[in-house]
């Protein structure tokens, strides 16, 4: 009974709330909030240098649109890092399976669903091609997406013809450029997009309620309920602000949808999932993940699959945006995708790294450009400001490393 009666009487486990250690708690939330704030920051600079033009809704439309095939190549760029490795051939990839796509639809009359799907269906036959050759012949892939940058380059000159093929019907162009703007409201404004923002801020404020729930019963560090329940909420603003300017503009754009589906999916994926916890496991320490069981080639060839596929992705993307195919297109892409992910946090060394980090890096990027677009600097120093900001994100990176003791 004694026993019985100290069972009953045992008091719940408040919540952790933060790090034992001060400086492990402050090193925690710089990598995870630094580049949230850096964002922030830079968002209001050229707000300011720009007398608000940055932040208008045609602006803000504009910037989704042009930067959408970026944002979608650094979440299979992201991935790739995490495990370690890294991917030199999306640009070309992009060019290949646009190139594939106007031919079928500009170049044969196909209906340009066909072009899309041919599109899809190339890219993951090339993530096929270089998970192979990294996955199960043991080349690294540096070197095999090295060969795949000047292979697929090769294959979309022969595609073409070296020649640019344009225009797509106008069903192909609304993949990049239509919207979904079906309920203007008496002001002015599309009430449609509001909605759906409206409803995405709830779905997050739920799933941020239930993880934290979860985190309780299993008594691992939470924040605190102040500083959770501040997060919600500047979420909220931020999503909704954002949703404001596009109800002003066009509405909401399809490319969005799009990213927001591929966001919400690879999200769950790398954080809930088998798949997506080896993946961890294999960048952070590969001797250790293969000891505990995981079948570490089976994962990097499953990792190129979904590069290839994500880089045809966003090849449909800036083919529908550019309405046309051109033998030059995707140049300098792997290298935007890449600038994102490691501006989003992702750790050279493989191990570390989130969906949204690499989201907000790759914003961060594309404000900086617009930006300096709209104050009218050389393009030459904007790719050196660019250069400069990769560099700046690395070396705190590894600047937080040493600090931690981590070799």
């Amino acid at each position: 009974m004694s026993g019985s009666t100290l069972t009953k009487d045992k008091p719940t486990p408040a919540p952790r709330t933060g790090s034992a250690n001060p400086f492990v708690a402050m090193t925690q939330n710089l990598r995870e909030s630094g580049i949230y704030i850096a964002f922030v920051v830079v968002v209001l600079l050229f707000a300011i240098l720009t007398d608000g033009l940055s932040l208008s809704p045609t602006n803000i439309t504009n910037i989704v649109l042009q930067y959408s095939y970026v944002l979608v190549l650094a979440i299979g760029m992201l991935i790739v890092i995490v495990a370690g490795h890294i991917d030199l051939s999306v640009g070309s990839v992009v060019a290949l399976t646009g190139a594939v796509s106007a031919q079928l639809v500009i170049g044969n009359g196909q209906p340009w669903y066909v072009g899309a799907l041919a599109a899809l269906a190339v890219g993951i036959v090339i993530g096929v091609w270089q998970g192979f050759w990294v996955a199960f012949v043991g080349i690294p892939a540096f070197i095999v997406t090295l060969a795949g940058m000047l292979l697929f380059r090769g294959l979309t000159l022969f595609t073409l013809g070296n020649v640019s093929l344009s225009p797509f019907p106008e069903q192909y162009g609304k993949v990049a450029t239509g919207f979904l703007n079906g309920l203007i409201g008496g002001n002015g404004y599309d009430a449609f997009t509001l909605l759906i923002a409206a409803l995405a801020v709830v779905a997050f404020a739920v799933q941020q309620v239930r993880t934290r729930v979860a985190k309780v019963r299993y008594q691992q560090v939470v924040d605190a309920m102040p500083l959770f329940v501040l997060k919600i909420v500047a979420v909220a603003a931020v999503v909704m602000a954002f949703a404001w300017q596009l109800a002003h503009s066009r509405g909401l754009p399809i490319v969005l949808i799009i990213l927001a589906v591929l966001i919400l999916a690879y999200s769950t994926i790398m954080k809930s999932s088998v798949f997506g916890r080896q993946v961890y496991a294999i960048g952070g320490n590969l001797a250790a993940a293969q000891l505990s069981g995981v079948n570490v080639r089976r994962v990097n060839f499953w990792i190129f699959v979904n590069m290839g596929f994500l880089a045809a992705v966003a090849g449909v993307i800036f083919s529908s945006r550019s309405n046309g195919a051109q033998p030059s297109a995707g140049n300098g892409f792997e290298l935007d995708a890449i600038a994102a992910a490691f501006i989003g946090g992702a750790a050279v060394t493989g191990g570390v790294g989130k969906i949204q980090g690499a989201m907000i890096g790759g914003l961060l990027v594309g404000v900086i450009s617009n930006g300096m677009q709209l104050l009218g600097v050389d393009q030459s120093l904007q790719s050196v400001i660019k250069g400069l900001v990769l560099l700046l994100a690395v070396a705190f990176d590894v600047f937080n490393k040493r600090r931690a003791g981590v070799r």
